[in-house]
């Protein structure tokens, strides 16, 4: 084994997460060492829609990248989504009142370009390490923090805290903070590229689909430029393996047979391969802070229960990940412990867990199927409800009635 490396932080997974905290330490005057065990630029089988959460976050943490992102011709401007019922009806709901007028409040971006512009960032960026092409598989707490080795390359890496935003199938986060894998909080996904989709939105409105063969989940296409799409599917991991469900074949027969589909992907051409996800959803909340570590992004299960969105929440926890951590070290020379960590998971969940329990209640609004139907159906007649709705986007007090009986009375008899 070679001599260790030294650093305050190891931060394990340089994805949206790993350099959103790794940018924060940074601002803070305190070196991270930032780990993935692949080398950029890689893709990652991700949805590729950035909200205005996520762009709030770059002109918060990196602005250039903010800028540099919007003037990028490998993205498109994202002004709202539509959703489509099981009946059919379709219901556009823009994150704007003034779509179209100055700039766009998302956007859609492959993740290997998103990711390459952000890791572009840290490599710039005094205080941050990078490390690329190891995997660290075994942690040790030590007197003062933990020893981290890739024990196939013989590296050892000593930190005295650990920031571990290393994905979805988390090594950290299952072997160390012990949080398991639960098939009723967790999303079966896949994703492919297509080009030649025809009825794409000229204004970068995202699609999330509703089909009944896919209740509690959904089928998206995600519009980017040059006539191409991010088209993908996904379901409850516990009702994939109750159905015994093949999603990859799924995605394809949708594709080719579904009414409201095939017309639209007669002559489309896929580029690639489909390729499978696994989504870690906050429909049940875990312990994001630990003695020494703290939980980012997918890692903390962090993935928004009804849209599946899970970047914002990335770059959301490890920004406030790297503002705690810079805090706690300065209170001790060793490893901070659990309690100087606590106030993290105050802070996520502060920021997000209202908007996560709403979502988790309109999953479950996803699988009634007719309580659906009415909703988009109204919605699609009334264009004050409409508006409504709307709203609830960027007001979560007003997201919060769909949680309420009295709103669907109202539907009904109102």
């Amino acid at each position: 084994m070679e001599p260790a490396l030294k650093t305050d932080v190891l931060i394990v997974g340089a994805g949206p997460g790993g350099c959103s905290a790794a940018l924060s330490l940074g601002k803070r005057g305190v070196r991270s060492l930032l780990v993935d065990k692949a080398v950029f630029p890689r893709d990652k089988v991700c949805g590729d829609a950035l909200s205005g959460k996520v762009m709030r976050v770059l002109d918060r943490l990196a602005p250039d990248v903010g800028e540099r992102l919007r003037a990028d011709a490998r993205q498109l401007p994202s002004w709202g989504v539509t959703f489509t019922a099981p009946s059919g009806r379709s219901l556009r709901v823009p994150f704007s009142r003034n779509t179209g007028e100055g700039v766009a409040p998302g956007s859609i971006m492959p993740r290997l370009d998103f990711d390459a512009l952000l890791i572009e960032k840290v490599r710039s960026s005094p205080g941050i390490d990078l490390m690329e092409g190891t995997n660290l598989n075994v942690f040790q707490r030590t007197a003062t923090g933990w020893s981290a080795s890739d024990t196939a390359k013989c590296i050892n890496i000593e930190a005295r805290l650990v920031i571990a935003a290393d994905g979805a199938n988390s090594h950290f986060a299952r072997h160390v903070a012990g949080i398991e894998l639960e098939p009723r909080h967790h999303c079966a996904g896949v994703r492919a590229y297509y080009a030649g989709v025809t009825g794409l939105d000229a204004q970068g409105f995202i699609e999330l689909i509703f089909l009944k063969e896919l209740l509690p989940g959904y089928l998206w296409i995600f519009p980017l430029p040059d006539g191409r799409a991010n088209v993908g599917l996904g379901l409850r991991s516990d009702v994939v393996r109750k159905r015994k469900t093949d999603l990859k074949a799924l995605l394809r027969s949708l594709i080719a047979e579904h009414p409201d589909l095939k017309d639209r992907f007669a002559k489309a051409t896929i580029e690639g391969a489909v390729k499978g996800l696994g989504l870690p959803l906050a429909s049940k909340r875990h312990q994001l802070s630990g003695d020494g570590y703290l939980l980012v992004g997918d890692a903390g299960h962090l993935i928004d229960p009804f849209t599946g969105e899970g970047i914002s929440h990335a770059m959301i926890s490890g920004m406030h990940a790297g503002d705690v951590a810079a805090e706690a070290l300065a209170r001790t020379e060793g490893r901070p412990t659990a309690s100087m960590l606590e106030d993290y998971d105050q802070r996520v969940w502060r920021r997000l867990g209202k908007e996560l329990s709403i979502s988790t209640r309109l999953q479950q609004l996803a699988d009634v199927p007719w309580l659906f139907n009415l909703v988009v159906d109204r919605a699609a007649k009334n264009p004050a409800l409409a508006d409504t709705i709307s709203s609830m986007f960027n007001d979560l007090d007003m997201r919060a009635r769909l949680r309420q009986p009295s709103f669907y009375l109202k539907l009904l008899f109102g």
